[in-house]
Parts: structure tokens; C-alpha cells; sequence
């Protein structure tokens, strides 16, 4: 079975998450971002689409293949 590409996401968050409800906050964390500025590259799976949909308000997506 060959292997697929999942290709990768950058993320950078833009927006606090003072104020926010603790699981949006603790969905910040797990994506690995803690402050405003900080980015990630990510793999692109269905499970990290899911936290990044849960906190788009506050992140900034981009597509990387």
C-alpha cells in the first residue's frame, strides 16, 4: 500500500484566548500555541482541521503542500 502525502498547514494565532471558554483555550494548547505571533506547521489531518475549525476565530490558516 503506497503511502499518501497529507501535505502540511501553517497556523499563526492572532487573537487572544483571554476571555475564551477553557476548552477553546485548552484547543490552543494542543495545537501548540500559546501566544499571539506564535505559528505552527502542521501535518494536515482530519483531527487537527477539527481543533483549527473549532478556533478559526483566532488563528490565521495557510496551505502548504
Amino acid at each position: 500500500m503506497a503511502e499518501t502525502s497529507k501535505g502540511s498547514v501553517r497556523i499563526t494565532q492572532v487573537r487572544s484566548a483571554i476571555g475564551r471558554k477553557a476548552d477553546q483555550r485548552q484547543t490552543l494548547r494542543g495545537l501548540g500555541l500559546n501566544k499571539i505571533g506564535r505559528s505552527r506547521e502542521l501535518e494536515d489531518t482530519p483531527a487537527v482541521r477539527g481543533m483549527i475549525a473549532k478556533v478559526r476565530h483566532l488563528l490565521r490558516v495557510e496551505d502548504e503542500s
